[in-house]
């Protein structure tokens, strides 16, 4: 195995993916969305250099054999001569469809079950778990109704062997089946809605209903025990249960005069690159958002003492730029910036790798634009709010003029969880600015932050708004100002808005300069 042939192979195998993980002995050590990696040469032998937040490993790369769904590596670690296998994969859910269908099939008779003892005076219409594309149901999530007279409830449950982003989306598709039931339910009511999931899965579904509508509907919560078959109703209602950490704001001209000597050279290449401070020791150079180089504090080579290395690479692959790199460098560079383009070949992987990033690029430099509300002195992307079980990161968080909060978050692509998505970001930027964490962390200097609700404003090109998104939408609590912003479809040559939607009780901003004029 060669230094080539490895980087090829990854290259190939990982072009595309957004949710690739690596296996170690059958449990995954990595999370390519946040670990990167590197490929190297030593003493002939081709090295494979893995790292992230948790941990580090450096393996030697005997063979690769590439599957359709994964490529396994047959390496040996440092200090051992029997080789082991590590494994990439574009998802972390390996079920074969058989594997799925079992599980799916032995949940629903336990739904069944639960249902049955838990609503002992109701009567319960069957439960499928049939794909229905019209109305973005699949097979993942086993639906039913209930009911008791003219009073109905919808169901919905997940088995706990599905992904987290399932049972994390699984309010969507409720709500989602809540609609559909309400349009279809004869001469009944649908009053509630009962969401079914697996035990210590709920955090992110707690703090999304917390803020949805209460006089629309009687939201339930209800985690399972699949081995005891036992159920425990959770709490929905509690705004302030959620579990979140802000970080502090990272003073970017520190940054820049540490790493000055990077920047002279990277600028010297690409003078139209954006400069994004990751924290006091790591910054990133993009080109519309994508991500090409980083410059950060490192340990040096057979010393203790720290200096700064310059790596580049797209995507989880990383190369340290040395002397005999340097030519290599410049070429990536020039690649870069000649597909990064707006006018550029819409086939290129580069054209078309990290369409949010790109869209949110152009927003943060002139957020006016979506809406003229919007200070552009105070914008900032890629805000981390971590919770015990994510690393989230909201796409751009604005205030206006007035001082008042906006949280914006992108979509380049129709996706059906955008409503919640936003809720769920709202929800963790409210909790922040009503303990005054913002400003005590250094985001927003020079004047007090209004006390307001923070507004939400949910923006995709115009034909990528999904269908569902305004019956998702007419659920949340009315304390929240929404409204969603659709751009033009060639944003890439500059984000003009088509039309927006705000609730009806909303008036729009030119309607209140107009009563306030007269």
């Amino acid at each position: 195995m060669t230094l080539q042939q490895l980087s090829r192979e990854l290259e190939e195998f990982l072009g595309g993916s957004t949710e690739a993980v690596v296996l170690e002995d059958g449990v995954v050590a990595f999370d390519l969305r946040e670990a990167r990696y590197s490929v190297s040469e030593q003493h002939g032998k081709c090295l494979l250099h893995l790292w992230s937040h948790e941990r580090n490993v450096v393996r030697r790369v005997l063979e690769v054999e590439r599957t359709k769904d994964s490529l396994q590596l047959s390496v040996v670690r440092f200090g051992q001569t029997r080789p082991t296998k590590l494994e990439f994969t574009r998802s972390r859910d390996r079920r074969s469809p058989a594997a799925k269908n079992t599980a799916r099939v032995r949940y629903r008779g336990l739904l069944e079950r639960l249902l049955a003892r838990q609503f002992p005076s109701h009567k319960l219409d069957r439960i499928t778990t049939s794909t229905d594309l019209e109305r973005s149901f699949g097979p993942v999530y086993a639906r039913g109704a209930l009911h008791k007279g003219h009073a109905w409830t919808a169901v919905l449950g997940l088995n706990g062997e599905e992904l987290q982003s399932s049972i994390d989306g699984s309010l969507t598709f409720g709500l989602l089946w809540l609609e559909h039931l309400r349009e279809h339910c004869g001469h009944g009511f649908v009053e509630s809605l009962a969401l079914f999931v697996p035990a210590k899965s709920s955090a992110v579904l707690r703090a999304r209903m917390a803020h949805l509508a209460r006089g629309v509907c009687k939201w339930q919560l209800f985690e399972v025990d699949e081995r005891s078959a036992e159920l425990q109703e959770m709490d929905s209602t509690d705004a302030g249960n959620i579990e979140t950490r802000l970080v502090r704001c990272v003073d970017p001209q520190a940054a820049r005069d540490r790493f000055m000597n990077s920047i002279d050279r990277v600028l010297g290449l690409v003078p139209e690159a954006e400069i994004v401070t990751i924290t006091p020791g790591e910054i990133a150079f993009r080109l519309h958002g994508l991500e090409f180089a980083r410059a950060r504090i490192a340990m040096e080579e057979g010393s203790f003492r720290q200096g700064q290395e310059l790596v580049f690479g797209s995507g989880a692959c990383e190369t340290v730029v040395t002397e005999d790199n340097a030519e290599q460098f410049a070429a990536f560079v020039e690649i870069v910036r000649s597909t990064r383009q707006a006018a550029a070949d819409s086939c290129h992987p580069l054209r078309r790798a990290c369409p949010e990033r790109w869209l949110e690029s152009l927003v943060t430099r002139d957020v006016a634009a979506i809406d003229p509300r919007l200070d552009s002195m105070c914008v900032y992307s890629q805000v981390p709010a971590f919770s015990a079980s994510d690393r989230a990161m909201i796409d751009v968080l604005a205030a206006t003029r007035e001082r008042r909060l906006a949280v914006i978050e992108l979509k380049a692509d129709e996706d059906i969880h955008l409503p919640l998505q936003g809720l769920d970001y709202w929800a963790r930027v409210r909790w922040h600015q009503q303990r005054g964490e913002f400003q005590r962390f250094g985001y927003f200097p020079g004047g007090e932050l209004s006390a307001e609700p923070p507004l939400l404003m949910l923006v995709a090109p115009a034909l990528h708004v999904h269908p569902a998104t305004d019956t998702l939408l007419k659920y949340l609590s009315p304390a929240i100002e929404w409204q969603v912003v659709a751009v033009d479809e060639r944003w890439r040559d500059g984000v003009r808005v088509v039309f927006r939607k705000r609730p009806a009780s909303v008036p729009s901003p030119e309607s209140r300069a107009g009563a306030n004029r007269s």
